[in-house]
């Protein structure tokens, strides 16, 4: 069927789009690692491409809901897709924030050797790859799971902070380089939040159950 086609398509751009804003956050923490600014520059002049694709996507699920007047799951699978496309630009936005970041960092002297960062950075894109699968086969057992890794993130991010905390403590000199740090340990996990929020709406379009600021069971 024609609609069949036309959903598949959408779920390819929105795969694309993912692999995309992916990409965007592995390169903005290597340009910051790897003090690497050329690889900063190149991923903020990418950002377009992701804006173009969320508004590209937003039109052919609108233009699927006036046309095909889909109805129960697939109308549901198209909403979803709009939400979680916002998503995924926040996390594009989010990555050229780091760049920003990266880019003033690599003009001064490495404060410390970055270790916890890198770490947020890896489940971070991990929570996003699985959160796009999980969208695309309906599978809320691995949505659940992603939304649990989103603490991981968050003790990651506080253990930065306190130990930028330190640093500024015992050398107030620092404090720029500490909270520029900082900064992108916060929008680490943002991006984390997002990719829990895409996980949320699995679980929306699996059972129609909105779960957002509902308390999750401990791990």
């Amino acid at each position: 069927m024609i609609f069949d086609e036309e959903l598949s398509q959408l779920k390819e751009k929105i795969l694309r789009m993912g692999a995309m804003v992916e990409n965007a956050v592995r390169d903005s923490i290597r340009s910051l690692v790897e003090r690497d600014s050329e690889l900063a520059k190149r991923v903020i002049e990418k950002d377009h491409q992701i804006n173009a694709l969320d508004v590209e996507i937003d039109e052919d699920s609108i233009r699927l809901i006036a046309l095909r007047q889909p109805k129960a799951s697939d109308l549901r699978f198209i909403t979803t897709a709009m939400k979680i496309t916002t998503d995924m630009e926040r996390m594009g936005d989010l990555a050229e924030n780091i760049c920003d970041r990266a880019l003033e960092l690599n003009q001064e002297p490495i404060l410390k050797p970055y270790i916890d960062i890198p770490k947020m950075c890896r489940i971070a894109q991990g929570m996003i790859r699985d959160a796009l699968d999980a969208f695309v086969t309906r599978d809320k057992k691995l949505a659940m799971d992603v939304i649990m890794r989103d603490d991981e993130v968050d003790d990651l991010k506080h253990a930065v902070l306190n130990e930028l905390l330190f640093f500024m403590i015992q050398d107030p000199t620092t404090a720029s380089r500490a909270m520029k740090i900082s900064f992108v340990a916060q929008y680490l996990e943002r991006i984390a939040d997002h990719a829990t929020n895409i996980a949320e709406m699995v679980v929306y379009l699996v059972e129609g159950r909105i779960i957002r600021h509902l308390a999750l069971p401990e791990r």
